[in-house]
């Protein structure tokens, strides 16, 4: 059976649906046996055949044993009037496998696009999501992937970045953010040519959405400055980039391999004195002027935390001040020991730690101020002390002299005596 006129108007069907003539094929030839089979006397293991030349169509059939296999030799079964049931009945099937082919077709457009940016126009939002056009296929961004305070203009269009892409049975479900980082790396990939090349890199890059956003960038060519390339002539790269993101501030940082570098120009625009590295803890030790404290560490913390987040370091940030009182407190000397608890009593006892039997808070406060007042001398008493010194000035005075009543009188006494012996005529 010979048809050119379903030929062409396959040809055109593809073409406006955008499918192949290959897929409309395989379609046409499933619904046209699945129609065959519906008949009365078909063969149960039979298959239709198109011929993409001539548009001729034919079911051939076999004849099957005891375990089910196919045997003997093909047979031509094609009926009489099946033109007319084939039209009839593939009608449904051929519009639902085209719905298929058309969402195969668009999930395997975005399937690979995981990581990439997206350009849409804002349809409509709510309280869960917001819907984005993007052209043959609507993307979904949720609430969580939004921008806070960010309100949605519709009609607008707004720039996303690909999260992931979902098969499901209406077709892809794209969801998209404008919280990700990787929209940053994107955007900045569009404004900066030397990031598109591969001559500059971000190898870093920590943000909060909304309000700050930090980036590491690298150069692989020593003569390109990987600052000045992104921030652009008279900052016109980054602006771009900042406004398409409503606002949202960008701190650009050169990359270092080295750790206390890298950790310090990160707290930019703050200055840094010095930075102490532990590796072992994965802790950076940050030592600021007072007046850079407020300053390194940001409106409630931001700067410090986008500096720990790009550096993947612990950042402790100390000024002077607080710097000096530590070391000071450090080299005081402390009683060695530990407080424990009386199992019978409840009560806090002090054990030392070079042994002995264990002291109650008030017999541990007892020989503390035991010790304070004994400083003074051998375990005297330090009011003591200070009788016994007071009464030896008094007694070694010269005899028939009067202790002076204040230090003046005695020192304008002695200063007359020395004048007088000077000039050798009593006083």
């Amino acid at each position: 059976m010979s048809n050119p006129e379903l030929m062409d108007a396959l040809a055109a069907l593809a073409v406006d649906k955008g499918v192949s003539v290959d897929t409309l094929f395989g379609a046409l030839a499933d619904a046209l046996e699945s129609a065959y089979k519906r008949m009365p006397g078909a063969h149960e293991y039979a298959w239709v055949t198109i011929d993409p030349d001539s548009g001729e169509i034919g079911v051939m059939a076999q004849e099957l044993d005891e375990d089910g296999e196919p045997v003997g030799p093909e047979l031509d079964v094609t009926p009489e009037d099946f033109g007319r049931i084939a039209a009839q009945t593939a009608r449904q099937v051929m519009s639902q496998r085209i719905r298929e082919a058309e969402r195969e077709m668009k999930y395997e457009e975005y399937a690979g696009r995981e990581g990439d940016i997206v350009t849409g126009i804002i349809q409509q939002s709510d309280s869960r999501y917001t819907l984005l056009d993007l052209g043959k296929v609507e993307a979904l961004l949720p609430q969580a992937e939004q921008v806070p305070y960010e309100r949605p203009e519709p009609n607008s269009r707004v720039k996303a970045y690909i999260v992931e892409v979902r098969k499901t049975a209406k077709g892809p479900q794209i969801v998209v953010s404008r919280t990700h980082p990787g929209l940053i790396k994107r955007l900045f990939e569009l404004e900066v040519p030397e990031i598109a090349d591969g001559v500059v890199e971000i190898r870093a890059c920590a943000r909060e959405p909304g309000h700050r956003t930090k980036i590491a960038v690298w150069s692989n060519d020593p003569n390109v400055d990987p600052v000045g390339a992104c921030v652009g002539a008279r900052g016109a790269r980054v602006r771009m980039v900042v406004n398409e993101l409503r606002g949202e501030k960008i701190d650009i940082v050169p990359f270092s391999e080295d750790a206390p570098d890298f950790v310090a120009k990160a707290l930019s625009p703050a200055k840094v004195k010095e930075v102490r590295i532990d590796e072992e803890y994965g802790a950076a030790e940050v030592i600021v002027p007072d007046y850079q404290l407020s300053l390194a560490i940001g409106k409630e913390g931001q700067n410090a935390r986008l500096a720990a987040r790009l550096t993947g370091w612990q950042v402790n940030i100390k000024s002077e001040t607080q710097l000096a009182e530590e070391e000071a407190y450090a080299t005081q000397d402390w009683a060695e020991g530990e407080w424990i608890t009386d199992p019978e009593t409840g009560e806090q006892l002090w054990q030392p730690a070079e042994g002995g039997d264990a002291m109650s808070i008030e017999d541990w406060t007892k020989a503390a101020e035991e010790q304070a007042d004994g400083a003074g001398g051998d375990g005297e008493p330090a009011s003591e002390v200070g009788d016994r010194d007071a009464a030896a000035s008094v007694d070694g005075a010269p005899d028939g002299a009067e202790p002076a009543s204040d230090g003046e009188s005695t020192t304008s006494d002695e200063a007359v005596s020395s004048a007088s012996a000077e000039d050798g005529s009593p006083a």
